[in-house]
Parts: C-alpha cells; structure tokens; sequence
C-alpha cells in the first residue's frame, strides 16, 4: 500500500496570510522597559497587560507559593497610596485589576477608558514599583490563600493535575511545585520575605508593557517613559531550570477521595519547548487527538461514542522547558479503569495509524479560522503580544501564524505524536472516590 502523501498547504492558508497584521510598535526604555503598543479605534477604551518575568519559577526552593501570596497583596497599598486609595480610584472609574501567576510571568491586565490611560498607568506603575507589603494585608491575603488551597485540597480536578505535574516535574523542579503553595509554607511567609522577592525579581529589565486601544503609540511611549523612565532596579539572574526528565516507564497514583462522587483522570507527558521547530506540528497534533470540536479523537470516542465520560480533553503547554501534553477526564467511578484503557488505546491508534489527511485539514483550518476572533478585543490583543515578546516570535508573528500551520505536513504531526506519546511511558493521576492496588502511592508524598 502506497503511503498517503504529506497535505500540501491549503488555500485557506494562503488566502489568510495575506492579512493586513496588527503591527505594532515596540520601544525599549532607557533602563530596559519594553514598550508595544498597539491603537485601535473599535471602542474609546485602552486595555494594559504588564508583564514581569518573575512567575512561580523564581519562588525560593525553600518556600514554592511566595510569588502567588505576593500577587495577592501587592495592590493592598503603595508607597503614595493606602489600599483604600487604590480601591476608589479603581472603583470610581469601574476598572478591575486582575492580577495573574504563571510559571514565568507575573502579570497586571485591566482595561480603561481612554481618557484615565494616563492615571491608571500611573497607579499600575505604583503598584508593580513600590508597593508597600503592609504586615495587617500580608496576614489577610495569608488567610484568603490558605482557603483557597484548603479548596484545592477538597477538589479532585485540581489534585490529579497537581499531582501529575509533581510526578512529570519531580524533585523540586519548579514546574512541578504548586503554585499557591502549601498551608504549612504559607503561615511561615512574612513582609521581609516578600520584600525581598520583590526587591529580586522586579526589575525595569524584566517588564514588559503592552497597551493596546484608542491611544497613540507616541503618547503611550511619553507616558510610559513618566511613570517607569526612573525607575532603576539591577536586573536578576536569570532562572536556571533543571533539565527535564522523560519519563521512561508507566506510573499511576491513585488518590482515594471517597466523599466525591466524580473521579478525575490527568494523563501526561512532558513533551517540547515552545521554541521547538516542531511545536506548529505538535499543536496541530494536540488539536486533532484532543481539542478540535467536541474534544478531537478522545471526546468523539470516550465521550461521545462509548458515553462514559463527563468531559475529557487533552492541551499542550510548551514553555521556556520541556512543558506537558496532558489528557483531563472526569468520569463515573465505575467507568475510571474503562476510560484509561480507552485513552490508551486512542494513543496507541494515533501512534501506529496516525491521523488522516482529513483531521489535519479540519484542524489546521479550524486553528488559522480562529486567529482572527482570538484578536477581536483590545486585551486579547495586549496578551498575544505579551506572548510574543516572551519567545520572541517578532512583531509580524500574527500574519506568519498561518504560514507556519500551514507548513506542517502530515508526517511531520504524525512524528510529533511518535516522539511524545506511548502509553508504556504515561504518567496517570486518579482523584476521586477510586481505589486499586496498581497505584504506586509512594510517588508522592
């Protein structure tokens, strides 16, 4: 039998890449600030997305959680302002901080009107440079994170993910830490602690500011070079991450959550980086087998064809290290033995047959299709690119997006399953009312 032969780029592809791209300008400050900003005249609003390089990756070893207790009281009060201060400026123009942790990225995002841009960047730049970490703040917001993991601890979702990236990620390994952290670590954190991440971490070399709306570029660099141009701080080191491990051999755990009625299934791998040449063949990939329409190949077989599953769907999260491939299910506990098997069998399928001509296409078109609704408002934008900058994929990175999935052949998504998936080196998490004796329950502390 005659191999099928790689899809050629479609002319869906070469139609949409001819797009006029969102070209935006990009400056750097004196002291390191980076600057992208972006005018749009959809709506009198501005949306700002600051960025710093200082996610969960920089927590002491000692003390996994510190950068999320710092997320949670660093706009409890500035050096200028009280966090009562902070509130009615924020509240009298009906504008929402929402404040973000990722691995690597701390992250302000809020959105305004375009007539208190200058103000509201002014008080964001307060709030990222001199905050003042008040010990009365710092023990209410240990309170809030203390019940917020007590919460995490009582959901069965949260557990089998957490655990499953303790066990791809394992001996300290920052990816593999939670978070929030534990209850013990957190009651021991105090002001200097924080201060002194802060004083670390936060530096104009590691900031970088989209603003993206109805503002022009030049006065977004006047007054983003007033509110951060004096701003002087030694950048960091940077974070040294340990080599990833593959894992070379199948492990389960199981954790028995018997007051549940649900038990949750994380199944993983760790895979690529994100600036991996194969990582538009791995997300095409990832897209058919789990994501495209109702769940790809896993929701049509384990959710909608065999009905045992409540959800299920699989996500790619290639980062700075080797990041995970992680299949999620949440199902009836007489049905967690079924699902598994049948998870391993999609992978088995997918491996040795490989996906068809057809699954490729849909997705491929599926992924290009959506580019332009994921860039419809002004904060969608800010954060494409904040994501960008990051890897430093270019200022045109939106109008190649199309051109590099439409590259990827058949082939190339079908060895990118190869290289990352074989049930025979999976890692499976079980949280729920869900016991069995194949479980290896001293992986995990």
């Amino acid at each position: 039998m005659n191999p099928t032969p790689p899809i050629q780029t479609s002319d869906f592809v070469l139609q949409t890449s001819t797009r006029r791209g969102l070209n935006p300008a990009r400056a750097v400050l004196d002291n390191g600030v980076v600057l992208l900003a972006k005018h749009t005249t959809t709506t009198p609003a501005v949306s700002i997305n600051l960025a710093i390089r200082a996610g969960s990756a920089c927590d002491p070893p000692d003390a996994p959680g510190t950068t999320w207790l710092l997320s949670r009281v660093i706009d409890r009060g500035t050096a200028k302002r009280s966090a009562a201060d902070i509130a009615e400026a924020l509240d009298s123009r009906g504008i929402t901080i929402t404040i973000a942790v990722t691995r690597q990225l701390f992250s302000l995002v809020c959105t305004c009107l375009a007539e208190d841009f200058e103000a509201v960047l002014a008080l964001l730049g307060e709030i990222v440079i001199t905050p003042s970490l008040l010990d009365r703040e710092i023990e209410t917001r240990k309170g809030e994170v203390i019940t917020a993991i007590r919460q995490d601890d009582d959901n069965p979702a949260v557990r089998a993910s957490e655990s499953l990236m303790a066990l791809l990620y394992p001996d300290g390994h920052p990816y593999g830490r939670r978070t929030k952290g534990s209850i013990e670590v957190v009651e021991t954190l105090t002001r200097d602690r924080l201060l002194h991440l802060h004083d670390q971490r936060f530096a104009p070399t590691e900031l970088s500011a989209a603003i993206v709306g109805d503002v022009n570029p030049s006065h977004v660099h006047d007054v983003a070079a007033g509110v951060f141009g004096r701003w002087q701080n030694a950048a960091p080191p940077p974070i040294t991450l340990p080599p990833v491990r593959h894992a070379t051999r199948r492990q389960r755990l199981v954790i028995p959550m018997m007051n549940k009625a649900q038990a949750d299934i994380a199944y993983g791998f760790t895979t690529i980086t994100r600036r991996d040449p194969d990582y538009y063949a791995f997300w095409l990939m990832n897209n058919a087998f789990g994501q495209y329409s109702i769940g790809g190949r896993l929701g049509d077989s384990i959710r909608e064809r065999q009905g045992m599953a409540y959800y299920v769907s699989s996500s790619l999260d290639a980062n700075v290290a080797e990041g995970p491939l992680v299949i999620r299910a949440g199902v009836s506990p007489a049905n967690v033995d079924r699902a598994v098997a049948s998870i391993d069998e999609e992978i088995t399928r997918l491996i040795t047959e490989g996906l068809t001509p057809k699954e490729l296409d849909e997705s491929r078109r599926y992924l290009i299709g959506s580019i332009p609704r994921a860039l419809e408002t002004n904060a969608a934008i800010a954060s494409f690119l904040q994501i960008a900058e990051f890897f430093g994929l270019g200022l045109d990175y939106d109008v190649r997006l199309p051109d590099l999935l439409g590259a990827v052949t058949l082939d190339q998504a079908n060895a990118a399953a190869r290289r990352a998936l074989h049930p025979e080196r999976a890692t499976i998490v079980i949280a729920g009312p869900y016991a069995d004796v194949e479980s290896d329950n001293r992986l995990i502390g």
